[in-house]
């Protein structure tokens, strides 16, 4: 990114990957830069259109199985996206990030090769993981992340490969962590949308699309909502305690 331009924040297959509103973490990134003093654009791509390789941030959403199979197939159409989104900033929520993987496989054994940005495996658990999920950021600088999550993958990542954050309620990945977190990489099965939810997820990842940090803001009602969010999460958690003693 040059001084004088736009933060370019690329919406990748809004009309195939958006069934659980994950193009707000788009709208959520722009506003961000924008109250921080800094221009932004948000470019949506569909599925009949081809995507850009001046992006500066690039967001996937979440979709049932049929919109994960047409993903991936667009996306391996497009080499020259796809060496882009190995270097460039990148935010995968559910099925963006299990597309952007080595391959899925679903309850029936069928395994579809994935787009190969990203050294991790999806297949199908024995049940549908639905609710509210908190986990502990990777980064420190990151608060406690909250999220609802509605899937039936179980991600396995490659040798090395660190999770965005640690499970204290909920499924994630289903061994105890969530997501995964690379030099430009953010993915994550929380949707909400996530960003909204966990403001300091989204100057995390425009900090290292910009190399500058954005000046501290105080928004009150989010605040409040994460208060709520957190509240809910961890009853979930303290019930979930108390039915397995």
């Amino acid at each position: 990114m040059t001084d004088d331009s736009a933060v370019r924040v690329v919406l990748l297959l809004p009309d195939v990957l958006g069934t659980y509103s994950d193009r707000g973490n788009a709208t959520v990134l722009v506003q961000r830069l924008r109250m921080g003093g800094m221009p932004a654009e948000v470019m949506e791509v569909s599925a009949q259109e081809t995507a850009p390789t001046s992006g500066d941030v690039y967001v996937l959403g979440g979709g049932e199985d049929a919109a994960q199979a047409y993903a991936v197939q667009w996306l391996r159409g497009q080499p020259a996206l796809l060496t882009t989104m190995r270097t460039t900033q990148v935010l995968a929520v559910c099925a963006g990030m299990q597309v952007l993987g080595d391959w899925m496989q679903d309850s029936d054994g069928r395994r579809t090769t994935g787009a190969g940005v990203l050294d991790l495996t999806t297949s199908a658990g024995p049940r549908r993981a639905v609710g509210e999920v908190l986990a502990e950021c990777t980064d420190r600088d990151v608060q406690t992340l909250t999220g609802f999550e509605n899937h039936r993958g179980r991600t396995y990542l490659g040798p090395g490969v660190p999770p965005l954050g640690r499970v204290l309620s909920g499924t994630g990945n289903g061994d105890g962590a969530d997501g995964v977190l690379t030099a430009n990489v953010v993915g994550t099965y929380l949707h909400g949308p996530v960003l909204a939810r966990n403001p300091t997820l989204a100057d995390f990842l425009l900090r290292r699309a910009t190399g500058q940090a954005l000046s501290a803001l105080e928004v009150p009602d989010q605040e409040a909502a994460r208060r709520l969010h957190l509240g809910g999460a961890r009853r979930r958690r303290l019930r979930s305690v108390l039915r397995r003693s």
